[in-house]
């Protein structure tokens, strides 16, 4: 009777732990994407694991761009090869801080979405995640840029491992829906130092050919698994001016450069003010103006 007992009380522990883990296992299946609302055009992975939808994503028209004519063709063209089912490469967009690199990523939702595009945002913290979340889209019909904006890695940091894996480098293949993009004001995306050069050696004092550090050749080997590297860099005064007019004329506001408006000097005193020449201080300014202005 005592042996039936300590059976039956087995038999409802394990009952109750198959259960526990039936019900975990649904609850993962659920963060990773059995209650997502697909028919959104853009996604977070957030820090609890789960997929989330973003109902109004922060996107503009890709024409809002100026001074970055030969980047924004790039990466357009490296996207609606993607969007038809063509090869196309992983993207770094890389420079200046306030050029345009994360706006002309967001904006081709308002070109291709229509085609099937979809972006997902993923934090650098949350890039240990990217091998599963990867995995995860490889079933579906829809078209995945996966995106990680001011991307860059501290030392020590080996959460870029599963960036380079899941870039180039793992068993497992990436599926031919997923690319990434991301932006960072890092070329190598990760902070490089005096002391590396210095391990570098000489290969032929000839030529001056040399063969860097193994701690350089990390680096580089990061950056180097993206396909395509599109480089932003500052703008001058015209372009920046060129800039400002767009935002404003989004606001409407007939602003025509050259002119020497009012807002013009204003833009100038705007960006003397910010210690820089970017689309971002444009943008600012012509939200400031515009505020003003109504």
């Amino acid at each position: 009777m005592q042996n039936t007992d300590t059976l039956d009380q087995i038999l409802f522990q394990l009952t109750r732990l198959a259960d526990t883990a039936e019900a975990r296992l649904a609850d993962e299946r659920s963060a990773l994407g059995g209650d997502i609302d697909w028919s959104a055009h853009a996604f977070r992975w957030r820090d609890d694991g789960r997929l989330q939808a973003i109902a109004a994503p922060s996107t503009m028209p890709l024409d809002r761009l100026h001074g970055v004519d030969r980047q924004k063709e790039r990466l357009v063209a490296n996207t609606r090869q993607f969007v038809t089912g063509r090869p196309a490469n992983n993207a770094l967009l890389w420079g200046s801080r306030g050029t345009g690199k994360s706006s002309m990523v967001r904006a081709l939702l308002s070109e291709f979405a229509d085609d099937g595009l979809r972006i997902i945002e993923v934090p650098a913290h949350r890039l240990v995640d990217l091998p599963d979340l990867v995995a995860r889209l490889g079933g579906r019909e829809e078209r995945f840029i996966v995106f990680s904006d001011d991307l860059s890695f501290e030392a020590g940091d080996g959460s870029y491992k599963a960036l380079k894996a899941v870039l180039d480098g793992s068993l497992a293949a990436a599926p031919e829906n997923v690319l990434i993009y991301a932006t960072s004001n890092r070329r190598h995306l990760l902070p490089e130092y005096q002391s590396e050069n210095q391990a570098s050696q000489t290969v032929n004092a000839a030529t001056g050919e040399i063969h860097h550090s193994e701690a350089v050749e990390e680096k580089i080997s990061l950056s180097e698994r993206f396909g395509l590297w599109l480089s932003f860099y500052p703008f001058d005064q015209a372009n920046y001016l060129a800039i400002a007019a767009r935002h404003l004329a989004a606001y409407g506001i007939d602003a025509e450069v050259g002119t020497d408006q009012p807002w013009e000097r204003a833009a100038l005193q705007w960006a003397l003010a910010r210690g820089n020449r970017s689309g971002r201080t444009a943008e600012q300014f012509a939200r400031d103006w515009a505020g003003r202005d109504a």
